[in-house]
């Protein structure tokens, strides 16, 4: 996701294990997840520090009958402001991603992409005087985030509209909460209350009727139809492999900055020699629009969004936080609607009201009291 995901053992302090981890752009009617890390921006700092698990203070027993139970953190200004942000970022950057798709192939505008998002997030360690050191275990772990977020999801992603429209693609994606969930259970031994399983059917409803939308409007035949869904149905497991690693004890040992900057270059490196066997040696669009995309995503959608991102799962957990995906279709299909005249039907318009509907329950939800 990613968005965020992946799996871990149950997270403990001193616990030295690391998880496999994973992340994708798109066009029409979809954005990045996965979101789906390193510090980025001031507004993530206090996730940094946050908990793993919401407990009561020392010493004071947890709330009796008839007394008033604090409100979900996900329901807090400190959680839903970063969560909107990361939302928006990545439901607007299908329109970004097509002028990505010209001259350059798919995989080296990848690799620029994360980049430039880790020279950021670097840049941005330096300037809050953080150590840019990882020692061996902050390594591995940056090496396995960089493999699932910042290798496999998005090139799964990309290669995957090259069978089906973006839409559909972002539509497969927003099932990202259910592994999340699954894993967070398996992994993190994070339960889902009655009301987050309740939020959770009513936005999946609102997913399938979405799903069924798009793959009227895709032209695709079957075959091919099925062998997008597949590749994108890959890249949504690697984010949450990426999604539920955020949630660890080692990714809360290491500062988010130089954690995240250091995954992102790893990914680069990584997707150049994938793009160079490929796709052959790394070409590149000198034009404005080309650029100027490649900024909005390197720093905005990677570097700033991935802070976010991954600081709200350190603060929810990956199942709440992976509702992001679940809205950045609906984001999608609104900015379509602006600036390329996008038609909504009954089916899309009943099921963007059911995803919107699912996350407003969801969040609220008390179990996980997060």
């Amino acid at each position: 996701m990613g968005s965020g995901r992946g799996g871990r053992s149950a997270a403990r302090p001193g616990d030295r294990r690391a998880v496999s981890a994973e992340a994708h752009p798109s066009r029409h009617g979809e954005g990045d997840h996965a979101q789906h890390g390193g510090g980025g921006s001031p507004q993530a700092a206090s996730f940094a520090a946050a908990p793993l698990h919401h407990q009561p203070a020392a010493g004071r027993p947890p709330p009796r009958a008839g007394e008033d139970v604090p409100d979900p953190q996900s329901t807090r200004l400190a959680i839903l402001i970063p969560f909107a942000i990361v939302t928006l970022i990545w439901g607007s950057t299908w329109i970004v991603i097509t002028g990505q798709l010209g001259e350059v192939p798919p995989s080296w505008s990848v690799t620029y992409r994360f980049a430039l998002g880790g020279v950021t997030m670097l840049g941005w360690a330096l300037y809050k005087r953080q150590s840019l050191r990882l020692d061996a275990r902050g390594l591995r772990f940056a090496a396995a985030l960089a493999l699932a977020q910042f290798v496999l999801n998005f090139n799964f992603v990309y290669r995957a509209e090259m069978y089906v429209t973006s839409g559909l693609v972002a539509v497969v994606f927003a099932l990202l909460l259910v592994p999340n969930a699954i894993f967070a259970r398996i992994f993190l031994g994070q339960r889902m209350g009655r009301q987050l399983l309740v939020g959770s059917a009513i936005a999946i409803a609102g997913i399938a009727l979405l799903f069924l939308h798009e793959i009227r409007r895709d032209p695709s035949g079957g075959t091919t139809t099925l062998i997008g869904i597949g590749l994108t149905a890959l890249g949504v497991l690697s984010a949450s492999s990426a999604n539920v690693m955020q949630a660890t004890s080692t990714a809360r040992a290491y500062p988010m900055a130089p954690m995240l900057g250091w995954a992102m270059l790893i990914g680069a490196a990584f997707d150049a020699i994938f793009s160079y066997a490929v796709a052959g040696p790394p070409r590149f669009e000198l034009t404005a629009s080309y650029i100027a995309g490649l900024v909005y995503l390197g720093v905005m959608a990677s570097a700033v969004a991935f802070t976010l991102y991954f600081g709200v799962i350190r603060v929810i957990g990956p199942a709440k936080a992976a509702y992001s995906s679940v809205i950045i279709p609906v984001i999608a299909m609104g900015l379509s609607t602006l600036f390329e005249g996008y038609r909504w039907s009954l089916l899309a318009a009943a099921g963007a009201v059911l995803v919107l509907a699912g996350l407003v329950v969801a969040l609220r939800a008390r179990r996980p009291n997060r």
